[in-house]
């Protein structure tokens, strides 16, 4: 059954290290060599319009929407390894099995920098119309091939097109420690799956390079930086009450690029003159949420907590 309640007017109240009033979790999807591609033995090619307005035929192999997508594993990857290097901050990477696969040497610079790993699927793609046990071999066949390219097993699940009623379940079976396919809030909840309580890290459309692509409602670094800026202003006023999260979704091949990539650091380094900013990969955020259970204070939702 669906949730519209939620938290309601009493959200927990969570005390993130060092105080902070909002914690910041960066994630870079990394997805590149994992779309749908003919050269990759699938029968179509990926099927998107990646400058605005232009798209080529999904049944014939595209050179240039191949390069597109390029683009992400041979400069986008390593350009934001070196930002992320240069301000010392930790992020996700949401990287799916077949991506790392076939550039085993972005998977090892991404665990040897320090950040987490979440598994995005083996392939681009969701579960919506899998039975439990494709959906299995997916969540399996994803985990083995982010282990034998990083040495590292994700704890976290997000997939492009959705997940399933029998997910959650399968994860919590699978050792998962969360996943972020929802939108549903600011702060991370638990849900129902099985007989087992699984936690949620909810993901962010709004905060989210994809607004550059396809219909694009989104056109210049300028306005990234506003919708992100805005974005922590606001959240920061209402963490003086009830610290909250903020996603930054950023894609490779997208965000990658000179003039987005500008944006996101002019974000980041408005950011860290902050007080109350805790920078954390979703792992650390789950585990922060777990190890420290949030109190409610139902008379004093939005007042405060000393």
């Amino acid at each position: 059954m669906r949730d519209l309640i939620g938290y309601g007017e009493n959200p927990p109240v969570v005390r993130w290290p060092h105080g902070a009033k909002v914690a910041v979790s960066l994630v870079l999807n990394y997805e590149e060599g994992a779309e749908s591609s003919i050269e990759a033995g699938d029968e179509r090619d990926e099927d998107v319009s990646v400058f605005g307005g232009w798209s080529a035929d999904p049944g014939r192999r595209s050179l240039m929407k191949e390069s597109f997508f390029e683009y992400g594993s041979r400069v986008g990857i390593w350009r934001y390894l070196g930002m992320l290097r240069e301000y010392k901050l930790p992020a996700t990477f949401m990287a799916c099995g077949a991506a790392l696969e076939r550039n085993p040497e972005a998977a090892r610079a991404i665990v040897r920098d320090g950040h987490e790993i979440c598994a995005h699927g083996y392939k681009w793609r969701g579960t919506v119309g899998m039975t439990p046990a494709e959906e299995r071999a997916e969540i399996r066949a994803s985990v083995a091939a982010i282990e034998a390219a990083s040495g590292v097993t994700p704890v976290g699940w997000y997939v492009r097109e959705g997940i399933t009623e029998n997910t959650r379940a399968i994860l919590v079976e699978e050792g998962f420690l969360y996943d972020s396919n929802s939108y549903a809030d600011d702060l991370p909840y638990h849900v129902q799956a099985g007989a087992a309580q699984h936690l949620v890290l909810p993901y962010s459309g709004d905060t989210n390079d994809a607004r550059f692509w396809g219909s694009a409602s989104l056109g210049t670094a300028d306005e990234f930086f506003t919708v992100l800026k805005d974005t922590l202003d606001c959240l920061l006023i209402e963490g003086e009450a009830v610290p909250k999260m903020m996603s930054v979704g950023v894609h490779l091949r997208i965000g990658g690029r000179p003039s987005v990539a500008h944006g996101v650091r002019r974000f980041l380094e408005y950011a860290l003159a902050q007080q109350g900013v805790w920078f954390a990969t979703r792992e650390e955020i789950a585990r922060w949420w777990l190890e420290h259970p949030p109190v409610r204070h139902p008379d004093r939702a939005f007042e405060g907590v000393a």
